[in-house]
């Protein structure tokens, strides 16, 4: 296996210092527009694993489809793995496609609201550019493997599980996200500074939330909707949480068979008024306003003026929990409650590797993935998501060959 890594910033920086450990690849080439990072990434991964050649950096604009083919084709890549952020999708997508490799992303094409109802019905959904492409990857026998990060990604292995050893009926998909996580300055002061992409999260987070039923199929909510709290384990404990569009809802439905989905996030209620404040004064677009004779995104110039969220690792503290939420009954027909979780603790994925929690529990997931499709315990072709696999063997090597287990916690139906 040889992997074009596109993006080098936190998920991608983790990615590879993740996969270094691992020895089911041949070469892995970490790209990015800006070469020094890449270049970075590649250092840190030789300062630690010395005498390891397979890695090497290069250059690459990932809004060019023709330069990720060039580039894929220059090196071989049997995989191309995106790690940017969701606006350069498809060109990564279809630049894969074009050099014949397979491809794995950790979040989907982005979604455009309904043009009069956004509140009500979805309009173009995450995911939907490309399922609309699906006929072409499976005419070329090749897999494109979307969604696999952590949420969506782990989340989605969770739920198979679920249908495959828990549950008879499922009610209800919920993926529930929260965090006790704090930064702090170089005064000791608690700091507002997002955990991961600010653009990936303002998109998710302002756009409308989808929920899925299967008597209604999918339609909209408005943001932060049906709040509620749930309790997180792992130390974290109650959180309130919110509606949020994000692809687990888009996925699932395709290959399980439930009567509701929903994902739910624990923002906290700072981070919603921050949210709000930007969408009032217009600071989530990204069309360009002219500001003094440049041309500039409100959003980039947010996500400019905030920490970058690789950098994070020292100054932050606490853990972060992802996890599914599965509703119904179980194999013996009785009612039945659980929560599928994974719960990463900051100071050990900064002190292992050199990467904040939020980013390396992303980051880990597609390298479970990439080692099953090596092996041939997990292979097909077209456009599928990661319910369309086993979940055992990504579990037992995510616990195993990676020391990070799951877990999963009973709880009583109704309370």
């Amino acid at each position: 296996m040889r992997i074009l890594l596109v993006g080098a910033g936190g998920v991608g920086d983790a990615l590879a210092k993740t996969a270094a450990r691992r020895d089911f690849f041949d070469a892995l080439v970490v790209a990015d527009h800006d070469t020094a990072r890449a270049e970075r990434t590649v250092a840190a991964v030789r300062r630690r694993h010395r005498g390891d050649t397979r890695f090497r950096s290069a250059h690459v604009d990932a809004s060019d489809a023709a330069a990720v083919t060039a580039l894929a084709r220059e090196h071989g890549a049997t995989h191309v793995v995106n790690a940017v952020d969701p606006r350069f999708v498809l060109p990564v997508f279809t630049g894969a496609l074009e050099a014949g490799a397979d491809y794995l992303d950790m979040a989907m094409s982005l979604s455009r609201p309904h043009p009069t109802e956004p509140h009500a019905r979805t309009g173009v959904k995450l995911g939907d550019e490309q399922f609309a492409l699906a006929r072409r990857w499976e005419d070329a026998g090749r897999l494109a493997l979307v969604g696999m990060g952590v949420e969506p990604g782990l989340s989605d292995v969770f739920a198979r599980y679920a249908a495959d050893h828990l549950f008879s009926e499922i009610d209800e998909l919920g993926t529930r996200d929260g965090a006790d996580l704090v930064v702090r300055d170089e005064r000791g002061r608690e700091v507002f500074a997002p955990s991961f992409s600010i653009w990936t999260t303002i998109e998710e987070c302002l756009n409308p939330p989808v929920v899925y039923e299967r008597d209604r199929g999918w339609f909209t909510t408005e943001p932060f909707s049906e709040p509620e709290v749930f309790d997180f384990p792992g130390g974290i404990g109650p959180v309130e949480c919110v509606n949020v569009e994000h692809e687990e809802v888009l996925l699932m439905p395709r290959w399980i068979d439930a009567r509701r989905v929903t994902f739910k996030y624990g923002l906290g209620r700072e981070f919603i008024g921050v949210l709000r404040t930007l969408h009032a004064l217009g600071l989530d677009r990204t069309d360009p306003v002219r500001v003094k004779g440049v041309e500039v995104a409100p959003r980039d110039v947010v996500a400019a003026c905030l920490p970058d969220p690789a950098t994070l690792g020292p100054r932050m503290s606490g853990s972060t929990c992802a996890g599914v939420w599965v509703t119904g009954r179980g194999k013996d027909g009785a009612p039945r409650e659980v929560y599928l979780h994974h719960v990463v603790d900051n100071a050990w994925s900064t002190a292992e590797f050199d990467a904040q929690c939020v980013v390396w529990q992303t980051a880990v997931n597609p390298v479970v993935a990439l080692e099953l499709l090596a092996s041939g315990t997990w292979a097909g072709a077209g456009v599928l998501g990661p319910e369309a696999f086993d979940a055992v063997p990504f579990l037992e090597l995510l616990a195993g060959g990676h020391g990070s287990p799951w877990g999963l916690q009973e709880r009583r139906p109704g309370a």
